[in-house]
């Protein structure tokens, strides 16, 4: 009983019913002959026109079924139609409703059923096709976990995903869906994150990895402690972003809904001119009819609903239709240096002696103090060295002073230690007499970072930090450019040899180098002057002004980020490089779906127009035409839901 329930309410019980009663009136009218129609008693007379299958001006119960037919289908179409002229709209609903109406007044009693069938066909159809294109986010929807179990008191208990509480230790099984964002307390094991970063290869995990709900386990037993649960997990987020971004508007949809707004009122008036001009009403009626702007309406979203679904289902979130659009005509990439075009996981590679009396420790432990206090991450490679090589600092020093761009100033037990570059030296008046600039100079030719070291005003040695440059960045700069990219810019704030070392290898167009952060907002507005559109691949926090100023503002590895996911124009869930000209291939494609619906939209009713004119082309072949029209549009913006 449920099951016919929710049929009659669907969208598909309107055009069989409506379709069922056309099939009765042929039956009738061709196997009945006029013993039906006898039985019907006095004949019913109308004004003018054809009834369903032949001339004359006779109401039969063939006409009636007929009739019966059209206000079946047409009844949801005419109330739709007068509601939105109540709040005074124009619908394509009342185009439909007046040419049916108007087909009824004269007899055209199949004109009528037709025209009422095949728009409530069309619109069945293009409610399950667009159901087809928001398939994406289905699928978001279907990986979200039903059940978690969860350790309390000792005990493994299984609850409902959303009664997980926060701070809980929940047991990851293999083959289980993982139930809530957490880290790893215990255990190891391999995780598909394919839905969260469109990543197939799963993911190895151990104690300290994050992993995230909606992503399934492989192999292996892992306890997760959750720190986001329902609402707040990474995937919850994504669902929302994909439903917020597929129903947001394009500039070019932006147009066409102001372009139907005054095209649909056009139609008529045009209608009415040619009814008034040639007597014609049948004409007037299929000028309506062929008129409808359906398909041009309908081109737009359905193409960024799908555009928007298919860069998901790959682990990118693009925040909506007009960042769709804008993505597409990118002609200018800047990147940050560290953690984009390299691992961000810098390690120490040299230690230059530069005072006679000192070993390389004593140089490594004066820089591990000062850099105690500093949240750098080229700190972090040389307190690691220092800590392996027993000579780590205890605490931290008294004063540290971040000077931008160019170190660290800090008091380590009432002597001053300076870590960081020449100009460092030159603004605290040290004098540069063991030559650390020039050893700087070689370190950075080989692509490494050189920090130079001085205690109370003496330079004691430089030290050497790397950071590996990642292995498919230079396949990223041949696939932008391949994608349409002109230039590729890299923006950092290190060194200019440093820079150029991995410009090199990685085949970077253009390099800035010792760059503040008001700086890459410059550069980037140097970039959109010369009339490029800009992207900006960043970190969003040095790099903040920037991406605020970009066209476009990328953030990578946002699977972790609420922050990203919430506010880049485009988020790329995993650290995947490539994910990136993917994006401006998609957005491309997308855009070019959308032109080709609105060719095929405007050349549709442009002929329709030309046949009804020339003759042979009637209110139910216009019809069906038209719902031909908006098949072929949602269809080809399907295209974009598969693989390639």
């Amino acid at each position: 009983m449920f099951a016919v329930r929710t049929w009659v309410r669907g969208t598909w019980f309107v055009p069989v019913v409506s379709g069922i009663l056309i099939l009765a009136s042929f039956a009738v009218e061709r196997l009945a002959g006029g013993a039906w129609n006898a039985a019907l008693g006095p004949k019913w007379w109308v004004d003018a026109g054809e009834h369903a299958h032949g001339s004359g001006h006779v109401f039969t119960f063939a006409n009636a079924l007929m009739l019966a037919a059209a206000i079946v289908a047409g009844y949801g179409i005419v109330v739709k139609a007068v509601r939105a002229v109540l709040v005074k709209f124009i619908s394509i609903d009342l185009l439909v409703s007046i040419a049916a109406i108007g087909a009824t007044v004269i007899g055209n009693f199949w004109e009528a059923a037709a025209v009422t069938f095949l728009f409530a066909v069309g619109h069945a159809l293009e409610s399950g096709t667009m159901n087809r294109t928001r398939s994406a986010l289905a699928a978001l929807v279907a990986v979200a976990p039903d059940t978690a179990v969860v350790l309390r008191d000792g005990d493994q208990i299984e609850v409902p995903a959303h009664q997980v509480r926060m701070g809980e230790i929940v047991l990851v099984k293999n083959g289980a869906k993982v139930p809530v964002d957490g880290q790893v307390v215990a255990g190891a094991g391999a995780i598909d994150e394919a839905s969260i970063t469109g990543e197939s290869i799963p993911v190895e995990k151990t104690k300290s990895d994050h992993v995230f709900a909606g992503t399934i386990s492989r192999s292996g037993l892992l306890q997760v402690l959750a720190t986001g649960i329902g609402a707040d997990t990474t995937l919850a987020r994504i669902i929302h972003r994909v439903e917020e971004a597929q129903d947001a508007k394009a500039r070019t949809q932006a147009f066409i809904d102001r372009f139907s707004k005054w095209y649909t009122p056009a139609v008529m008036v045009l209608a009415l001119a040619a009814g008034l001009l040639t007597g014609d009403i049948v004409l007037a009626l299929t000028l309506l009819v062929i008129g409808c702007p359906g398909a041009l309406v309908i081109s737009i979203p359905v193409a960024i609903v799908a555009g928007i679904g298919r860069s998901a289902r790959n682990g990118i979130l693009i925040k909506g239709g007009e960042y769709l659009e804008t993505s597409a005509k990118i002609s200018a990439v800047a990147v940050d240096k560290t953690g984009t075009l390299t691992e961000g996981r810098p390690v120490l590679t040299d230690i230059v002696v530069l005072a006679p009396a000192l070993a390389r420790t004593d140089v490594l432990r004066w820089a591990a103090a000062a850099e105690a206090g500093s949240e750098h991450p080229l700190a972090r490679p040389i307190l690691d060295t220092a800590r392996e090589e027993g000579v780590a600092p205890e605490g931290i020093p008294g004063v540290v002073t971040p000077v931008v761009g160019k170190g660290i100033a800090a008091d380590v037990d009432g002597t001053q230690v300076l870590v960081g570059n020449a100009p460092l030296l030159t603004q605290y008046g040290i004098t540069d007499d063991a030559g650390s600039a020039a050893v700087a100079d070689e370190l950075a030719a080989d692509g490494k970072t050189p920090m130079i070291v001085a205690v109370g005003g003496t330079v004691i040695g430089v030290i050497g930090v790397a950071d590996t440059i990642r292995e498919d960045a230079p396949e990223m700069i041949r696939r932008l450019h391949a994608a349409g990219v002109e230039q590729v810019v890299m923006l950092t704030g290190d060194t200019r040899r440093v820079a150029e070392a991995i410009g090199r290898t990685v085949g970077i167009d253009e390099i800035q180098a010792s760059l503040l952060p008001e700086d890459k907002l410059d550069a980037v507005a140097r970039l959109q002057r010369e009339g490029h559109t800009v992207a900006m691949v960043g970190d969003g926090v040095n790099d903040a002004p920037a991406l605020a100023t970009a066209d476009i503002g990328v953030a990578m590895g946002a699977a972790g980020s609420a922050v990203a996911v919430e506010t880049a124009d485009i988020a790329l869930m995993g650290d995947d490089l490539l994910k990136l000209p993917e994006a401006i291939r998609l957005a491309k494609r997308t855009v070019s779906v959308m032109r080709q619906n609105i060719v095929i939209a405007l050349a549709t009713v442009a002929l329709l127009l030309v046949g009804v004119f020339g003759g042979g082309v009637t209110m139910a072949l216009g019809m069906l035409v038209h719902e031909g029209s908006v098949l072929v549009v949602i269809l080809n913006a399907m295209r974009l839901l598969r693989q390639t």
